[in-house]
């Protein structure tokens, strides 16, 4: 079938990982991962080029793209130890929104119910209702939480007279019942938005966010370690949504709207690194990485190592499982295993 993916690049996959095609799932049965890019960022309010994301994300790295990436820190092969596939863009058309969205949502539903974990490569945060709903309609309503990741809390209501965009999918996730507010966790929020009528609505619905003062002042781990128990109260596994703008423009510059006094890289790193390690990931995101506005690829390649980092830690938590072991990701692994 002819390809969309090239309109944003070359057609290839994420560092050469073997192909599959969403709309056929025999080519991704048993598969453990399936990565799939969402080049959507008809949803920006500011600096639109997050629909050239996904094709950044795939090829940012100096390594060959040889379908392999060992660990240094976690001693795995995530590309070999897994089973990671990519299968392409979903066809996005930046100008209509209900379209692209509906047909994002369609695409991850199918990776989530085949029992793979979606992995989404954005595109702008629009995005995330689509990928967290898709996900969670494949497993028991109202037991899949959130852990976010953003220097915004992404819960407008209504901006420029529509419903839809990278600054409201939060809320219509948490009206649509796909994820419950009181398992909602945000992590990295800093700046001057959104506005009093929306912190009130957030809230009314329990949401916990970690702004960036509060995580400055008690520690990211401690903040991570609170999180967690909260995301897997009553809740049985979770999404997680990687927003790059959390970290600090010096860190990720490439990005629609960058917001100074975020997270570092290694900060991101890590807590990713925890979140796969220690928690069952029923999805994931990694959105906002704007090319056009990004500088010798730092975003672009921050972005690629969110995703191997993620990819990794799954890798040693399934290992580490089957051997009855287990390890503190905090730590380095001092054995052979």
């Amino acid at each position: 079938m002819t390809r969309y993916g090239p309109m944003y690049g070359p057609d290839i996959t994420f560092l050469g990982v073997e192909r599959c095609d969403v709309n056929d799932p025999a080519t991704f049965a048993g598969a453990d991962v399936v990565i799939i890019g969402a080049p959507f960022d008809g949803g920006t309010s500011h600096r639109p080029g997050a629909r050239f994301g996904p094709m950044a994300l795939r090829q940012a790295c100096y390594l060959p793209h040889d379908g392999s990436r060992p660990s240094l820190a976690m001693r795995v092969d995530a590309l070999r130890d897994l089973r990671v596939l990519d299968a392409g863009d979903v066809e996005c058309f930046s100008g209509d929104v209900d379209t692209a969205l509906a047909a994002i949502e369609d695409a991850v539903h199918r990776i989530a119910v085949s029992g793979a974990i979606p992995m989404v490569l954005g595109g702008d945060h629009t995005v995330a209702l689509p990928d967290a709903r898709g996900t969670a309609r494949a497993h028991e309503p109202g037991r899949t939480s959130m852990i976010h990741f953003d220097a915004h809390a992404d819960t407008g209501d209504i901006a420029f007279g529509h419903l839809y965009g990278h600054g409201q999918p939060m809320r219509r996730l948490i009206e649509s019942g796909a994820i419950r507010g009181d398992r909602f966790l945000q992590i990295g929020l800093r700046g001057y938005w959104p506005e009093p009528e929306t912190l009130s609505w957030m809230a009314e619905q329990n949401m916990r966010s970690y702004e960036m003062t509060e995580i400055v002042h008690r520690g990211l781990e401690e903040c991570l370690t609170e999180a967690f128990a909260i995301a897997l109260d009553e809740c049985d596994q979770i999404y997680l949504s990687v927003d790059i703008d959390v970290c600090d423009p010096g860190h990720a510059p490439g990005t629609g709207t960058p917001e100074p006094g975020g997270l570092s890289s290694r900060q991101l790193l890590d807590a990713v690194r925890r979140i796969c390690y220690e928690l069952p990931l029923a999805g994931m995101e990694v959105v906002e990485v704007a090319p056009p506005y990004d500088h010798a690829e730092i975003t672009a390649l921050l972005g690629n190592r969110v995703i191997l980092e993620a990819l990794s830690a799954m890798a040693r938590r399934r290992k580490d499982l089957a051997d009855g072991r287990s390890w503190d990701p905090r730590q380095p692994l001092l054995d052979d295993r």
